[in-house]
């Protein structure tokens, strides 16, 4: 069967109406500033009100980020509802990616960076730079699923487990009728197409997260080490979630990975996945933070980086997660940007913060993971 005519698409322990932005002036490129008029898909007046009077807000400042476009949709909503309740703050978000979000921290060019990895030993050596007196560490904030969205006529519910995907993603399962998928969809009428893997063709945080599954889950498969570029062999590519969601939905028997907010906007059915419990595990925001609860924190002192248990069985935890951290200093944050710095971040972990992520497919934190973030918010200097 020959694929179909592209669409065009509308636009070290377990953890149990606002005002407009001002666009900064940072010295980075590209554009798409997080501020003004941000649309969160579910920011209402009502819905920002109610949650204004709980912020603590600082009397002023303009507190410039940039990074992963993960979590570009929590920041919009954050924002907006940030700066209804505190209109002598501006906060600007540029969603460039995770490299970016640490580099033009590491440079000094904003209060903080977004990435969907920690940093590296040498990124945090270098960062004493600019942290006088400190260093960098990484401050989980936006949690979510890694869906793999498919397309295959006829068929509703697919189930894969690691070992068939990192068989796809490596081109050794080439057709939809394979035994090995047989097996895991019992009753299923699979087509006998040929299967047509997408992945990332940039650099990203969310490939990392999906090679780092791989190569954990099914070590004796993926023998590739999971960093941010793709390290498979063949399959087609495509810049950016959205370019790989388009990718997937441009014929039939695509299969790729992006986050599930993509996968919900463009209507793409996603895989289950079978981690050994006694049923298979679908990705929801809630299935994400039972699988983020299943992490353990690793990093040292006030860095809170987490390690993931990426063959972990326990009942109802989705395992492809991935979390975006917010880099900031421990000690030596600017003074000009601190205090509104502090109080946004205070913001984005509180319980009213994290409960509406949601709704915008994202994964809240685990609460003792959040007041644990909290904590850490509070003592920055």
């Amino acid at each position: 069967m020959r694929p179909r005519p592209r669409r065009t698409q509308h636009s070290g322990r377990t953890l149990g109406a606002g005002s407009a932005a001002v666009v900064l002036s940072l010295a980075l490129a590209g554009c798409g500033l997080l501020g003004e008029g941000a649309e969160d898909g579910d920011g209402s007046a009502s819905s920002v009100g109610s949650q204004a009077a709980d912020i603590d807000c600082a009397k002023s400042g303009k507190v410039p980020g940039t990074g992963s476009s993960a979590q570009q949709n929590a920041m919009k909503h954050w924002i907006k509802e940030y700066e209804a309740a505190c209109p002598g703050v501006r906060i600007a978000y540029n969603p460039l990616g995770s490299g970016a979000g640490g580099a033009q921290f590491l440079r000094g060019a904003t209060a903080f960076g977004g990435s969907d990895s920690p940093l590296r030993a040498d990124e945090v050596e270098l960062s004493k730079r600019v942290c006088e007196g400190g260093r960098a560490i990484d401050l989980p904030m936006v949690g979510g699923p890694i869906a793999i969205g498919y397309d295959l006529p006829g068929v509703r519910d697919l189930v894969l487990d690691a070992t068939t995907l990192a068989k796809i993603f490596d081109r050794r399962i080439t057709a939809w009728d394979d035994p090995e998928i047989r097996r895991l969809n019992p009753g299923v009428e699979l087509p006998s197409l040929p299967v047509r893997p997408v992945h990332r063709s940039d650099d990203s945080g969310t490939t990392q997260n999906f090679q780092a599954y791989l190569a954990g889950a099914a070590p004796d498969v993926w023998r590739h080490p999971p960093g941010k570029a793709w390290q498979g062999k063949g399959g087609a590519s495509a810049s950016g979630s959205s370019g790989v969601a388009s990718e997937v939905t441009s014929g039939f028997g695509a299969i790729g990975y992006f986050e599930l907010s993509f996968a919900r906007a463009r209507h793409i059915k996603t895989v289950s996945i079978d981690t050994g419990a006694p049923a298979p595990v679908a990705p929801t925001p809630r299935t994400a933070s039972a699988g983020i609860a299943a992490a353990r924190v690793a990093g040292n002192g006030k860095d809170l980086t987490l390690k993931f248990r990426h063959d972990s069985s326990a009942p109802g935890a989705y395992p492809i997660v991935q979390i975006t951290y917010e880099i900031v200093c421990d000690k030596g944050n600017q003074k000009a940007t601190l205090p509104a710095l502090k109080s946004f971040l205070a913001h984005t972990s509180s319980e009213a913060g994290q409960k509406r992520l949601s709704r915008l497919h994202y994964a809240p934190l685990p609460e003792s993971l959040a007041e644990r973030v909290r904590e850490v918010v509070s003592g920055l200097s």
